[in-house]
């Protein structure tokens, strides 16, 4: 099945790997050593669309879809893990989340320029205790008469220290537990805010900083839907932002193929190319299956958003594990193929072996999409509601 995907989105598939190919894939291993955030990238990203296919127009989008946005996150995840964390800082978890809870003010001030990627966002959730445990987050936004003042620490949060807006969960009312979780837009040169960035094995070019809010204050107009909305905003944003994980997976695994394919067709060993050794085809084949079952996962995902099924939480978290599985089985096989080659940093495979992990562990690791799916099956908890 191709999900009905027009003429339209097969022409923006065309354009993003012209663009990728072009714009990241030279310079990717290159930026990924020296832990460089190509920000000039992204912003062209935004000025092509990429960034607002699940957005209407009155707000800067394209209205096509999220599957046309899956198929371009994909694109530019084969050759940049890093790059596709974009599609969920300046949409998915950030400009979406705002066009399903906010305010038309809200909506006019901060869509446009998320997509367009003139501001650059983020969204916190983790915290150094608060991880897959989502409700243990400590940081608070007490009420005052004119705003919220903010403390606590996030962590863990992609492309914050280069960040001007990020939408924050915390709670305003500890104890009213869930209810007291709130979700706020917080614009991140306000006094008070600082970040660190943190050293990690791989998505090197994409920065992950902590947050520390110090006695920050903040308006009223930044909360984000209604007091107590926290819970139900930071888990339909999780489901958005998982399909971003699934379509970046997606695209690592094929990356991965293309390089493990590319080097049987030109090694040679006892006489022959290595592609004709029956445990190399093996491998191929089981990479090529993988990717096509996660593809086909995360498509029918991103379709169902398109029909209306936004809360559809099983099928993306069946896409987000699948990907994942994908991306990390392929990143092995490939290196498998290339051996100390794919060992060595003069081919992309080392990067994208780093980059694989990530994504067994962000927007909910891959034994929290394995609870979904055999708490839904089981009959414990439904994952559509």
């Amino acid at each position: 099945m191709d999900f009905c995907q027009s003429d339209e989105v097969q022409a923006m598939r065309v354009e993003a790997r012209k663009f990728t190919e072009e714009k990241i894939v030279p310079f990717a291993d290159k930026w990924d050593e020296e832990h460089h955030f190509p920000i000039e990238v992204v912003r062209q990203m935004g000025e092509l669309g990429f960034f607002g296919c699940c957005i209407p127009e009155e707000f800067g989008g394209t209205n096509v879809g999220h599957l046309a946005q899956a198929v371009l996150c994909e694109e530019v995840g084969r050759g940049s893990a890093s790059l596709r964390v974009a599609f969920n800082t300046q949409c998915w978890g950030t400009a979406f989340s705002i066009l399903r809870h906010g305010t038309e003010q809200q909506k006019k001030k901060w869509i446009p320029d998320l997509i367009s990627a003139k501001k650059i966002g983020c969204f916190a959730i983790t915290e150094p205790n608060a991880g897959s445990d989502t409700l243990s987050m400590k940081t608070t936004a007490k009420p005052t008469d004119d705003g919220f003042v903010l403390n606590g620490n996030k962590i863990w949060i992609s492309y914050a220290s280069r960040a001007d807006v990020a939408l924050v969960y915390a709670y305003h009312d500890r104890e009213a537990g869930s209810r007291g979780l709130s979700a706020f837009i917080v614009d991140l040169h306000s006094p008070g805010v600082s970040t660190s960035d943190l050293d990690k094995m791989g998505t090197r070019t994409s920065p992950t900083s902590e947050i520390c809010f110090e006695e920050v204050k903040i308006p009223k107009d930044a909360l984000l839907g209604k007091l107590g909305d926290g819970v139900k905003i930071l888990f339909s944003s999780l489901n958005q932002t998982r399909l971003g994980c699934a379509s970046g997976g997606v695209g690592l695994a094929q990356a991965c193929l293309d390089a493990a394919v590319k080097y049987c067709d030109e090694r040679e060993q006892f006489g022959q190319k290595i592609g004709q050794f029956q445990m190399n085809q093996e491998i191929v084949a089981v990479m090529a299956a993988d990717i096509e079952a996660a593809r086909l996962l995360t498509y029918r995902a991103a379709w169902q958003k398109d029909q209306g099924q936004v809360g559809n939480v099983l099928e993306t978290s069946m896409a987000k594990y699948m990907a994942a599985e994908a991306a990390q089985r392929c990143a092995h096989g490939a290196m498998k193929i290339l051996g100390s080659y794919g060992y060595s940093t003069e081919y992309p495979v080392a990067r994208y072996y780093r980059d694989a992990v990530l994504y067994q562990i962000v927007e909910g690791t891959v034994n929290v999409q394995k609870m979904i799916i055999a708490q839904d099956q089981l009959g414990i908890r439904k994952a559509n509601r």
